[in-house]
């Protein structure tokens, strides 16, 4: 088995396509309309999808408001340099919630950010 993208429910697609292309490097791997049942899905990611994880941005039409939850925790992308990285998120517009250094009694740097509708990402450097 292989893990093969995780679905999020987006407000604006634009504005999250931009924030995963510009602001996190990803590419656009794939794009599907759907006129009958009103929705748009965008698959990006890193790798093409037969070779990689990617996210698949669900935009559904006629809905402007989701309610995130407290069930889903974060993604996790790893990053040479994070507080480069940060920086440059930073720079481009993204939010840092969460900015890098240690993680508490260990090694390993982390940070996080939130894309355009709440959804944390975490940032964990993997020299």
């Amino acid at each position: 088995m292989k893990l093969l993208h995780t679905m999020l429910r987006v407000t604006d697609l634009d504005r999250s396509i931009d924030f995963y292309t510009n602001v996190l490097g990803m590419k656009v791997l794939d794009r599907t309309e759907n006129n009958e049942y009103r929705y748009t899905l965008v698959f990006v990611g890193y790798e093409n999808q037969a070779d990689g994880t990617t996210i698949e941005l669900t935009y559904n039409w006629d809905t402007n408001q989701y309610d995130l939850g407290n069930a889903f925790g974060h993604l996790a992308l790893g990053v040479e340099d994070i507080y480069t990285a940060c920086d440059n998120i930073k720079v481009l517009g993204g939010n840092v919630t969460r900015q890098p250094g240690p993680v508490k009694g260990g090694d390993t740097h982390i940070a996080f950010i939130t894309d355009p509708d709440g959804y944390q990402i975490e940032l964990i450097q993997v020299r």
